[in-house]
């Protein structure tokens, strides 16, 4: 089956009882077993898997889990309660005393925090990788992940993933991969040698800006490590999240087409503007990172980032103020459109930021493109460039 008649018909046997188009939303605490038998068949099955407790996950989770891990073309799924909640749970099932991690540069800001404020204070060591580096130079006996984001955040820079795991696979180190931003109808990480793939689904998955979640998916084996810290460490998902994100999964293909086709009508109108000096989107580079995009994407999606030419803080403040059909927020993946400067976390608060390489991120939703245009130019004005 093709993605589209997949994401419309997976996930839905348990409306069937229901006799409803769409799964019911199952909440819990307590499991009520009908004997002891069940009671003890319910721990044979591997945890958020099977109706244990309310922590363990309920239909409405089961049902999530199973359409993401078909549509990745993998074994298994664990939600969890938001994107960096996954990418903790990776991390730290790998990490440990003496134990190191291989980190690809430019990753999410909270990522890289917590690798530098956690993970180093209780004994691991972390190695960041560029992309022209050479992975296998980087590796050591005890290194027990490698972990990459693509693209990455900010920059948008492209890793070779199939070099890296390649690599990997040589020494039995498994990679995981933050594939957020290529979303399973663009981006397919287990057919190019990932081995746990982690999505915000928070973003593209739900789609609409009103939920929190993460999913991690890979075989049994791969993921096993990660479902033993979740289980520990209480991580889970509310049902209501994951009922949002089935939801959104049934549009995520038609969805995902309309932000590319919009998105690079945008960026590419931007690119051609005075007052932009670079613009960081894969479809528009040059080189290898243009190359890498098409060799391992089949599409792109919303976000981007623009750098502008010099410019002062109060005009810099006047463009961002002076959109109106661009949200000022965080995140990106729903449906509406955002921008943000595009500096790092640790930053944010700083009244006053150099002139000089200015960063601005856009995210493109889904109002017309023409009009989105039409509203940044009229913010662009506050810049006062007139270089040509």
């Amino acid at each position: 089956m093709q993605i589209e008649t997949l994401l419309t018909h997976l996930a839905r046997p348990s409306g069937e009882h229901a006799d409803s188009v769409n799964p019911p939303l199952v909440r819990t605490s307590t499991v009520i077993f009908r004997d002891l038998s069940a009671f003890k068949k319910s721990y044979s099955n591997p945890i958020f898997e099977e109706l244990r407790y309310g922590r363990s996950g309920t239909t409405t989770t089961f049902e999530l889990q199973k359409a993401m891990a078909a549509i990745e073309n993998t074994e298994s799924c664990i939600a969890t309660g938001c994107g960096l909640s996954a990418i903790v749970a990776v991390l730290s099932s790998h990490a440990g005393p003496g134990r190191h991690l291989l980190i690809s540069e430019g990753v999410y800001g909270p990522t890289k925090t917590f690798c530098e404020k956690e993970l180093t204070s209780l004994g691991t060591n972390i190695t960041y990788f560029g992309t022209n580096d050479n992975v296998k130079d980087l590796i050591k006996p005890e290194t027990s992940l490698i972990y990459i984001e693509v693209p990455s955040s900010i920059t948008m820079e492209m890793f070779d993933i199939e070099m890296v795991c390649r690599e990997a696979n040589k020494r039995q180190i498994p990679v995981a991969c933050d594939s957020t931003w290529g979303t399973p109808i663009f981006f397919k990480p287990h057919s190019l040698g990932i081995d746990i793939s982690i999505h915000a689904a928070t973003k593209y998955i739900n789609g609409h800006s009103d939920t929190m979640l993460g999913l991690i998916t890979g075989s049994y084996e791969k993921i096993d490590p990660v479902r033993n810290w979740c289980d520990r460490y209480g991580s889970h998902v509310a049902p209501d999240s994951c009922w949002l994100a089935l939801r959104g999964l049934r549009t995520l293909a038609v969805r995902m087409r309309q932000h590319q086709k919009s998105t690079l009508a945008v960026a590419t109108w931007l690119s051609e503007r005075p007052e932009i000096k670079n613009i960081f989107y894969p479809p528009l580079s040059t080189g290898n990172n243009y190359s890498l995009w098409r060799k391992q994407f089949s599409g792109c999606a919303g976000p981007f980032t623009v750098e502008l030419h010099s410019c002062e803080e109060l005009e810099f403040e006047n463009f961002i103020n002076g959109l109106t059909l661009f949200g000022l927020g965080t995140s990106w993946g729903g449906f509406e459109s955002l921008v943000m400067p595009a500096i790092p976390h640790h930053l944010r608060a700083e009244k006053i930021m150099p002139n000089e390489r200015r960063l601005v991120r856009f995210h493109i939703g889904l109002e017309d493109s023409e009009e989105l245009c039409s509203d940044i130019a009229v913010a662009l004005k506050n810049l006062n460039r007139t270089n040509n």
